[in-house]
C-alpha cells in the first residue's frame, strides 16, 4: 500500500491546491504534502511497514491485461528517497520566490512529484509510460507560464524533443506488449526470446526515448535552454530528479529486457556519451551564465553514469545507481546557490559578480563543500559512486575501449574541477563591486536546505554502505540478466 499512497498524497494535494487562493496558504500545504511523503518514505525503508506493504498488484484495465503493479526494490527506494527528499527541499529553500498564482504553480509541481514518483515504481509496461507522462505535462506549463522571456518557444523546443521520445519508447513498449502474447508485466517481459532484428529495434525505441530525457550527447541541445528559462524550483526538478528517468529507464526497461542488442551496441552509446562528457566540459568553462555552467555540467556528470551502463561490470551498474542519487542531491545544493544569487542581486552573470565571501560567508562555506562533492572529492558523496563507476568501465570485459574511456572521462573530472573553482573564485572571492558591496548573507530557510544536503554529502562520503546494500541485489539481478555477472 506503500507506493499508492506515495503516490496518491501529491497527487490529490497537488490537485486540491488548484482550489486555495492565498499564496502562504499554497505554499504551506506543498511543503507539508511533501514532507508526508518523505515521513512516509523513510517509514517504509526504515522496516517499521511490513515488507509487504512495500508493494501493490491490482487489475487496471483487463481488456489488454495491464495492472496497477508498483513496487520497491532497492534501486526504486533510492530514487524514490531522492524524490521524497528533493521536493521539501525545493519549496523550502524557494520560499521567498515570488510566482503569480502560485496555487497553480505548486499544484503543478506536486502533480509532477506524483508521475516521478510512479516511474520509479511502475512494473507494468503502461502503467510506467503514464507516470512518465504525468510527470513531463506539469513541467510543461511550468516552464510556459513561469519561465523567462524566451520560455514559449524553449518549452515549444522541450516539448517537441520529450514528445518525439515518449513516441519512441510507445511503440518500443507496444512492441514488447505482443512479443509477450499480450501482456505489460515487466516480468514478463524479461522472459521473452527474441532475434537479434526484434532486439536491436526495440533496443533503438528504448534508448532514443531515454537519452533525449538524460540527454545524452547529441540529444541534449533541449536541456541547457529549458535549464536557464525555467523558474529555478522547475530547474532542480529537471536536473535532480527528471534527468535520473532516462538512467532509470536503461536500467529497468532496456538492459536487462534487450541484453544482446545493449551488449552489441553498447560501444556505440558509450561513446556518445564520452563525446558529450568532454563537449559539455569545454562548453561550462566558457560560460558567464550560473545556470548554463551547471545545466553543462549536469550533462558531463550523467554521461560517466551512461559509460557505466553501456561498458558493464557489477562495481559500475552499482556505481551508477548509487551516483544517481549523490548527483541529485549535489546539483540540488548548486541550483540553490544560483537562486540565491539570482534572487538577491537580479543577475546570473559570473562577471557581474565578485567577493561574496565577505558578505556572505556561511553561504561560502556550504557552497564550497557542495563544490567540492561536485568534483568527486575524497569523503564526499561522489567520490564513492564515481571511483566505482570508473573502476567498472576500466575493469569491463563488454567493452574494448575500456582504458580509452577511463582516460576520456578522467579529463572531464579534472575540467569539472576547474570552471567549478575557477566560478567559486570569480562570484565569491576577489573585491566586492557595487553589485554585491551591499550582500547579506543567507536566510534561514536557505541556510537549513543546504545545511541538510551538506550533512548527507559527508554521512555518504564518510560511510556509503547503506546504499551499496541497498543497490547490491539489484545490481547483481541486471548483469546476471545480462550473462555477464
Amino acid at each position: 500500500m506503500v507506493p499508492v499512497l506515495l503516490i496518491l498524497i501529491p497527487l490529490i494535494t497537488g490537485a486540491a491546491l488548484f482550489a486555495v487562493k492565498q499564496e502562504a496558504t499554497a505554499k504551506s500545504i506543498a511543503l507539508l504534502a511533501s514532507l508526508l511523503s518523505l515521513a512516509l518514505m523513510l517509514a517504509g525503508m526504515s522496516g517499521y511497514i511490513d515488507a509487504a506493504q512495500m508493494t501493490y498488484d491490482q487489475p487496471w484495465l483487463g481488456g489488454i491485461n495491464s495492472r496497477f503493479h508498483f513496487a520497491l526494490d532497492g534501486m526504486s527506494q533510492l530514487l524514490c528517497l531522492l524524490t521524497t527528499l528533493s521536493f521539501p527541499i525545493i519549496i523550502y529553500s524557494t520560499w521567498n520566490n515570488r510566482y503569480d498564482d502560485s496555487n497553480r504553480f505548486f499544484g503543478l509541481v506536486l502533480l509532477s512529484q506524483a508521475g516521478l514518483l510512479g516511474v520509479f515504481m511502475a512494473l507494468d509496461a503502461l502503467l510506467f509510460y503514464f507516470f512518465w507522462e504525468l510527470a513531463l505535462i506539469p513541467l510543461y506549463f511550468l516552464c510556459s507560464r513561469w519561465g523567462g522571456e524566451r520560455r514559449i518557444q524553449v518549452t515549444i523546443k522541450f516539448f517537441i524533443y520529450t514528445f518525439i521520445g515518449s513516441l519512441f519508447m510507445l511503440i518500443g513498449l507496444i512492441m514488447l506488449y505482443f512479443k509477450a502474447g499480450g501482456s505489460f508485466a515487466w516480468s514478463d517481459f524479461l522472459n521473452l526470446k527474441m532475434t537479434s532484428g526484434q532486439e536491436l529495434g526495440i533496443f533503438l525505441m528504448l534508448a532514443i526515448a531515454f537519452a533525449i530525457k538524460m540527454p545524452l550527447f547529441p540529444f541534449h541541445t533541449w536541456q541547457p535552454d529549458t535549464y536557464e528559462q525555467s523558474p529555478t524550483a522547475v530547474t532542480m526538478i529537471l536536473s535532480a530528479i527528471m534527468a535520473k528517468m532516462g538512467v532509470f529507464g536503461l536500467l529497468r526497461w532496456l538492459a536487462p529486457i534487450v541484453p544482446s542488442a545493449t551488449f552489441l551496441w553498447g560501444d556505440n552509446f558509450a561513446t556518445l556519451a564520452v563525446i558529450g562528457m568532454l563537449y559539455a566540459s569545454f562548453i561550462a568553462m566558457r560560460q558567464d551564465d550560473l545556470k548554463r555552467l551547471v545545466a553543462y555540467s549536469s550533462i558531463a556528470h550523467i554521461g560517466l553514469m551512461i559509460l557505466a551502463i553501456f561498458a558493464p561490470s557489477y562495481s559500475g551498474i552499482q556505481g551508477a545507481m548509487i551516483q544517481m542519487f549523490n548527483h541529485g542531491i549535489n546539483i540540488l545544493g548548486m541550483w540553490i546557490v544560483v537562486n540565491v544569487i539570482e534572487q538577491k542581486f537580479g543577475t546570473r552573470k559570473i562577471s557581474e559578480l565578485g567577493g561574496l565571501a565577505q558578505k556572505a560567508p556561511v553561504l561560502t562555506i556550504l557552497l564550497v563543500i557542495v563544490a567540492l562533492a561536485n568534483i568527486a572529492m575524497p569523503l564526499t558523496n561522489a567520490f564513492i559512486g564515481e571511483f566505482m563507476m570508473f573502476n567498472g568501465v576500466l575493469g569491463s570485459t563488454a567493452t574494448k575501449f575500456g582504458l580509452a574511456y577511463t582516460i576520456a572521462a578522467l579529463v572531464t573530472i579534472i575540467l569539472s574541477a576547474v570552471y567549478t573553482l575557477r566560478m567559486i573564485q570569480r562570484v565569491f572571492y576577489g573585491e566586492t563591486n557595487e553589485l554585491t558591496s551591499k550582500a547579506t548573507d543567507i536566510s534561514f530557510n536557505v541556510k537549513l536546505s543546504l545545511a541538510i544536503i551538506v550533512v548527507g554529502i559527508i554521512l555518504i562520503g564518510v560511510f556509503p554502505k547503506p546504499l551499496l546494500s541497498l543497490t547490491s541485489e539489484v545490481s547483481a539481478d541486471i548483469l546476471g540478466r545480462m550473462n555477464l555477472k
